[in-house]
């Protein structure tokens, strides 16, 4: 009898765990959330973190806290994201990046595919390499033919960056050009190297390079899409200046640490997609060279398990190192 009533009571117990755990989960946010960026100010992660989190803030009701940590291609942001509670009020703002490192770095200090999930893509843009405004070389097919002949490098925002591979593989696999590689802890500062004329070249996401190439600061040299972008409409593309087919992009997302509760990634999700069609939202986007990306959640971490794929297989083709 009296395990029976010992048994009974652990049901009802349970009984009564079960709505309470619902209810908190449908009461996030409760307070404030924190989104780290993975990389420095000024770039595409950190563009899409205020855009992003303003509006996110306001519809769900609470402050967004920006914080941004660079490091090791992303790498640093993601670990400490990993380690945090998977309560969704520490989230993770990165690039493709993320999805380069695994094959570019030994020891993560996170998985990459089971320690953190993709909760919402939220925008795209091509990315964009950029001359010294004092370059003589002014295209792709003169900036070749210079560097073959010169010592000519490039910044980025770190190695293991999708802009970082896109340039490994446009010169080296392609054009079969030397030109040293030079990783910076975020696209402004490699933007701001390019300008001062430390770096020949810039190779960035097309949105942290905007203003700059409008202001005449640096110089637009190629975009990487399939198409002109139309927040830079001089700029040609790669396909243009004699590489046809060529076509890449650097793509941002929200995740969150592993075990967080559905009920919190979805209504995450529902909000960024939401957020998404607004034309506010895309206007703003646009400006910078962005566009919506978008998909469900099972449709984002088939996304994350494809470019997982693409990237181990561009960094052997082009033997892309972390220096």
């Amino acid at each position: 009898m009296t395990s029976l009533r010992t048994a009974a009571a652990a049901l009802a117990a349970c009984g009564l765990a079960w709505p309470a755990l619902t209810h908190a989960e449908a009461a996030w946010p409760a307070k404030p959330i924190r989104f780290v960026v993975a990389f420095a100010p000024a770039g595409p992660a950190d563009i899409i973190a205020r855009l992003l989190g303003h509006r996110l803030g306001e519809v769900l009701g609470q402050s967004i806290v920006v914080e941004n940590r660079p490091g090791a291609g992303g790498s640093v942001a993601s670990a400490a994201v990993a380690r945090a509670d998977p309560d969704g009020y520490t989230l993770l703002i990165n690039t493709s990046s993320y999805a380069v490192n695994p094959a570019m770095q030994r020891n993560l200090g996170f998985d990459a595919e089971k320690d953190l999930t993709l909760a919402a893509l939220v925008a795209s843009s091509p990315n964009l390499i950029v001359t010294a405004p004092n370059l003589k070389a002014r295209t792709l097919q003169e900036v070749i033919a210079a560097a073959k002949s010169g010592d000519y490098n490039y910044g980025t925002a770190g190695a293991g960056t999708t802009p970082h591979l896109t340039a490994e593989y446009l010169f080296k696999v392609l054009a079969r050009t030397p030109v040293t590689h030079i990783p910076y802890q975020g696209a402004g500062p490699a933007l701001t190297a390019a300008a001062a004329g430390q770096t020949q070249l810039a190779s960035v996401a097309l949105p942290a390079a905007v203003e700059l190439v409008k202001a005449g600061k640096v110089r637009g040299l190629v975009v990487t899409g399939s198409k002109r972008s139309a927040a830079l409409p001089e700029v040609p593309t790669v396909a243009e200046s004699g590489f046809p087919g060529f076509a890449d992009v650097t793509w941002v997302g929200v995740f969150a640490p592993a075990r967080t509760p559905d009920a919190v990634l979805q209504r995450l999700n529902d909000e960024v997609a939401r957020i998404q069609r607004d034309p506010d939202f895309q206007a703003k986007l646009a400006a910078t060279g962005f566009e919506p990306l978008g998909g469900t959640l099972p449709e984002a971490r088939k996304y994350l398990h494809d470019e997982l794929a693409k990237w181990a297989k561009v960094v052997k083709e082009t033997g892309a190192q972390v220096n």
